[in-house]
């Protein structure tokens, strides 16, 4: 890695599911010599999808990391995933490069994926350039493809066989690409007053400053530069790459150079390999045969083998072992990391993804990256007996490479429960759970955690007595109880007078109804927002004691309970649907059906976002649904907002089921 940090070039591509992102990262890497022939998706032979999951199914499943020479400089290629199920690895390869590649099909246009990833670049204050690809394309929307015009040199360029020939611009493009150059130049002087100055009087800027202001404009995010090609047949990569070249920052230019101190103030860190370390790890892939790999960016100071660094995260020493460059699978082993550098350690002992490497003696921590809240659950457990261990330490690993799932047990509606970005997310952790822990699962229907409460006051009464031979057992419990205002919880007042349950016993009535709260009187959900008074009770001197006493307490609550209009409650989420114009009847139908409530419509380009809510019995699985019904191109995210009462009739069903369910 013989080179400076001003020729460094760190890109991410990212695009809608289908772009051609891997396309155009092997024509990258044919031009940078880094392969000496194009690997094909479809065949399975690209250097970025060589994961066994991507070669079967012909798409990326996670980012990659690729790297090559071009025109002097250094580039580090984050290849990720444009799947919707897979934004997250998206949203990483961003948090770490220094420019965006936005790779547009030609013939889809402007997609969901390709809206998210735009704003998440933007979120990152990222330049960006465009490549509007598959030109090739008989109905495609962007001319006939075959020569290209480089609009700051005013050039035609004509493509055979991947590669350019310079030439004049051809006669009968040359009134139209004129008009368009007037436009170039015109934008790029309103980024920059003295240019402006020199336009409004000479209407013309020379070459020089032409490049100059581009380049300023965008750094500085005022302008986003266009590319038009085929990443097939190699067309129009080369100006793509000579741009990034030319336009794109280098690691000192990155906008993302922020970091906090222990003090928790910000500090702007120094791009120099003097400087103390900085540096994030963005992603852990797991290799079989090879272990973990941590990749990382650094922003500040140097690494080499043997160093001993600073895990900020966890406030532990870490020793850096094997330092490799990455370029698919392929692996060649450093010497040094510097600022800029993207590189992945082996044998780290305590860190993953997320965690800041810093010098011991200026511990920094670098901003965590954000991951979109997972959309789909699923209730899971082990097909063969004893697997528990092996698929709670299986999950916890996979957690490590990709923090945009959660694995937990909720012990509210008793099962482990795997919450992912979508179905096919879902489906790639099932598959290297079983392939490299050698585990099973079962998947099943997730329960929905209903609360049970009450909308009136009522009296309850039990009188527990046993008499099986010798001391027996006996107490005698009177309470009322009544609702409070949601999200108060429960309540427990103690009115007794006159010593009718003695003060010691108190404690054991209190006991037992919290014990039934678990599991509720109607259909054995958790109970919630309920005062209980216990105001009367009788007992006995020698059978008296606490058992008899939580039972008395736990059935006088259930009776009083089930006389105060008992009703079910069940969450209610916020949903953000974004939607292609042409599906909005379609999506707001079946909301309909889902008994959900439009809340507000707003429009974004030919996008409609729709604003709703619904209950989670109802949307369990609305990605996948909202995915199918819109072909593809719908996207939601979704938030737990409250609980609301379920109708009548629903509850009816729910407390059958229920009853079904302990009869069994």
């Amino acid at each position: 890695m013989a080179h400076t940090i001003a020729t460094i070039r760190n890109v991410a591509l990212v695009g809608h599911n289908g772009a051609g992102k891997t396309s155009l990262a092997e024509v990258m890497l044919l031009h940078m010599g880094r392969v000496s022939r194009l690997g094909r998706v479809a065949d399975g032979t690209t250097v970025s999808d060589y994961d066994k999951g991507e070669v079967e199914r012909k798409m990326s499943l996670r980012l990659s990391l690729l790297n090559g020479e071009w025109r002097s400089c250094h580039f580090n290629i984050l290849d990720a995933p444009g799947y919707m199920d897979f934004i997250a690895d998206a949203k990483t390869a961003l948090r770490v490069a220094d420019a965006a590649a936005v790779v547009i099909d030609a013939v889809g246009g402007i997609e969901i994926g390709t809206e998210r990833v735009w704003a998440f670049a933007g979120e990152y204050r990222l330049p960006r350039f465009l490549f509007v690809n598959k030109l090739d394309r008989p109905d495609c929307s962007f001319g006939q493809v075959g020569q290209v015009v480089d609009l700051v040199r005013m050039k035609g360029l004509t493509y055979q066989g991947g590669k350019a020939e310079e030439g004049d611009v051809p006669a009968g493009a040359q009134e139209q690409a004129q008009r368009l150059r007037e436009r170039l130049v015109e934008a790029v002087a309103e980024t920059d007053e003295t240019l402006m100055e020199k336009y409004f009087n000479e209407g013309e800027l020379s070459a020089e400053e032409l490049t100059a202001g581009l380049r300023r404009a965008v750094l500085q995010q005022q302008l986003f530069p266009v590319f038009c090609g085929d990443a097939h047949n190699g067309i129009g990569v080369d100006q793509l790459m000579d741009a990034l070249v030319q336009y794109g920052p280098a690691p000192s230019e990155s906008p993302n150079l922020q970091a906090l101190d222990k003090d928790g103030g910000t500090v702007t860190l120094d791009v120099r390999a003097e400087a103390p370390l900085a540096a994030l790890v963005f992603k852990t892939l797991g290799e079989q045969h090879v272990g973990d790999l941590n990749l990382l960016r650094l922003y500040s100071g140097a690494i080499k083998p043997g160093d001993e660094v600073l895990n900020a995260a966890k406030n532990a020493s870490e020793r850096i072992g094997q330092i490799f460059q990455l370029n698919g699978r392929e692996r060649t082993e450093l010497t040094e990391a510097r600022p800029g550098d993207i590189v992945a350690l082996v044998k780290l002992k305590n860190t993953h993804t997320g965690n800041t490497l810093c010098a011991r003696n200026k511990p920094v921590s670098l901003p965590a990256i954000e991951y979109p809240e997972p959309l789909i659950r699923v209730a899971i457990s082990g097909k063969e007996k004893g697997a528990e261990e092996r698929l709670v330490t299986g999950f916890a690993h996979l957690h490590e490479e990709d923090p945009s799932f959660v694995f937990r047990y909720d012990p509210e509606i008793r099962q482990s429960l795997v919450f992912a970005q979508g179905d096919l997310h879902l489906g790639t952790l099932i598959d290297r759970l079983k392939e490299r822990y050698g585990v099973e699962i079962n998947l099943e229907p997730p329960r929905i955690p209903y609360r049970e409460t009450i909308k009136g006051r009522s009296e309850g009464h039990h009188r527990h007595k046993k008499q099986t031979g010798g001391r027996g057992q006996f107490a005698e419990v009177f309470l009322r109880v009544e609702p409070k205002d949601r999200g108060q919880g429960f309540e427990f007042l103690d009115e007794v007078v006159g010593g009718s349950i003695p003060n010691n016993f108190i404690p054991a009535v209190e006991k037992g109804i919290i014990e039934t709260l678990v599991e509720g009187p109607v259909a054995k959900y958790k109970v919630v927002d309920v005062a209980a008074a216990v105001h009367d009770g009788k007992f006995h001197a020698v059978d008296s004691d606490e058992f008899s006493f939580k039972i008395a307490g736990s059935m006088a609550f259930k009776d009083a309970f089930l006389k105060a209009k008992p009703i079910l409650l069940e969450p209610i989420y916020s949903l953000t649907i974004t939607i292609p114009e042409e599906f909005m009847g379609d999506v707001m139908g079946d909301l309909s059906s889902r008994r959900g409530r439009i809340s507000g419509i707003d429009t974004d380009g030919h996008f409609q976002i729709i604003h709703a809510e619904a209950p989670l019995a109802e949307i369990d699985r609305y990605a996948t649904n909202l995915r199918s019904m819109t072909q593809g191109k719908g996207m939601h995210t979704q938030k737990l907002e409250r609980y609301e009462e379920v109708p009548r009739e629903i509850m009816e069903k729910i407390v059958q089921e229920a009853s079904k369910q302990q009869a069994a």
